[in-house]
């Protein structure tokens, strides 16, 4: 299996020389397994995506019973199950945001995102911050801020990063209402010298991803909307990661009390049974649309099967309380967290909103990360050696590794996940300096 997955096939964001992947047979729940019986514990919902476990039986009945109704059709047709869909996220999503654009991804949505802002405006510039990820696709990897993007460079013109409220190396205050005061007075200049009249949004993950599972401080979403308000610039939050329980609500800027003008999403949307995003737009937007021809799309947007799976997860989400779920068990991560923190010197910090969580690791007393800004250190090498040889599966990242297991794990399941992560952390804790 390994073998012929290397020979004929090229991995993403990895070179062939030394690739070791995962041999996976089947899933179920919170696990999955190898084909030698292997039962690893899946701490990361494969790409953040998996929210309501392996092979839940509701979706997969769904998806079975639209295979039998209806496939395929082009994106200009009318459907019963794209209808649905649409009513049941206009029913979800707060607010105004009552039109949905069907995609194949996340990326793909934030670049649909990316024009119809464009559109709607006018203008041409696009906001982003340096401590983001918003996709691998060409326009994606501008907004992005973090080093994948370097690969990409030089890029199309009109994308501007700022730095984020909470920067790697960089403090904009102490408190949080300090860092958010701070950061929106650094970005209203920004926008000035910028020209507010030829910037038409900007792109923020609610809740930063890959790059801190960082929460925003306070007052810094709805101070920023207010921002951006005021110059007419649009709001565009990627929910990718962040949406469909994750956070502990349904989307995580129901925590901040806004409404952006643009909402993007996939993953979670499916909990990945199929491909699928959206583009979720206010009523101001789709009304723009009536009246002006939207230039994108591709073959398989609005596809039968990726709908039927959306629709039957939204409503696993629903049904099974998995956001209220995922708020309680926001606790206990917070505990283990703390837990583990008193017991290991290199436990710098850890955060957790809801199911998405991460734990940062220090090499010494003064706070230095394990591993530098897109860097890497022997022990973090180590520790997710440790981890997958104990049954572990997550993401090691730099000086971080990630804790964002489904949204369907048990208390039980979610200490199992932590016993082992402390007993990794002794590996880490030999590569203290002092």
């Amino acid at each position: 299996m390994i073998d012929g997955c290397k020979q004929h096939t090229l991995y993403t964001w990895t070179k062939g020389e030394g690739l070791d992947p995962i041999p996976v047979a089947r899933a179920e729940g919170v696990y999955f397994y190898t084909p030698d019986g292997q039962k690893i514990l899946d701490f990361n919902s494969q790409l953040m995506c998996v929210n309501i476990g392996h092979g839940h039986p509701k979706v997969i009945e769904a998806m079975k019973k639209q295979l039998d109704e209806l496939i395929f059709v082009y994106p200009g047709t009318a459907t019963a199950v794209r209808a649905r869909t649409a009513k049941l996220l206009a029913e979800i999503v707060p607010g105004n945001i009552n039109t949905f654009f069907f995609t194949l991804s996340g990326a793909e949505a934030n670049e649909n995102a990316i024009k119809m802002a464009r559109d709607f405006t006018g203008r041409q510039k696009i906001l982003s911050r340096f401590r983001s990820y918003h996709g691998a696709t060409n326009a994606t990897m501008q907004l992005t801020g973090d080093p994948r993007r370097w690969g990409s460079e030089p890029g199309g013109p009109g994308f501007i990063r700022v730095m984020d409220p909470r920067p790697y190396d960089y403090s904009f205050g102490d408190t949080e209402e300090e860092q958010t005061a701070n950061n929106l007075k650094y970005l209203e200049e920004v926008i000035m010298y910028e020209g507010p009249h030829t910037i038409a949004a900007m792109f923020v993950e609610t809740v930063t991803g890959t790059n801190g599972v960082q929460p925003p401080p306070k007052g810094y979403l709805k101070g920023l909307k207010e921002l951006l308000t005021k110059y007419g610039i649009l709001l565009v939050c990627d929910e990718v990661m962040a949406g469909f329980g994750r956070t502990g609500k349904m989307f995580a800027f129901e925590h901040y009390d806004i409404v952006p003008d643009i909402l993007t999403m996939a993953k979670g949307l499916t909990s990945a049974y199929a491909p699928l995003g959206a583009v979720g737009l206010s009523d101001p937007i789709a009304a723009f649309y009536e009246k002006n021809v939207f230039l994108g799309g591709l073959t398989y947007n609005s596809h039968c099967v990726c709908l039927a799976a959306a629709e039957a997860a939204i409503h696993v989400v629903l049904g099974e309380g998995l956001v209220e779920h995922a708020a309680k068990m926001q606790h206990v991560m917070r505990g283990e967290m703390d837990r583990l923190q008193a017991r290991h010197v290199s436990f710098k910090e850890g955060r957790a909103i809801g199911l998405f969580g991460m734990i940062d690791l220090r090499k010494n007393s003064a706070g230095d990360a394990m591993a530098p800004y897109n860097g890497s250190h022997p022990a973090m090498g180590q520790l997710g050696k440790f981890f997958r040889d104990n049954g572990l599966f997550t993401f090691v990242r730099w000086g971080s590794f990630m804790c964002n297991p489904p949204l369907t794990i048990t208390e039980e399941q979610l200490r199992e996940g932590f016993a082992i992560i402390d007993r990794g952390l002794e590996i880490t804790d030999a590569a203290f300096e002092g």
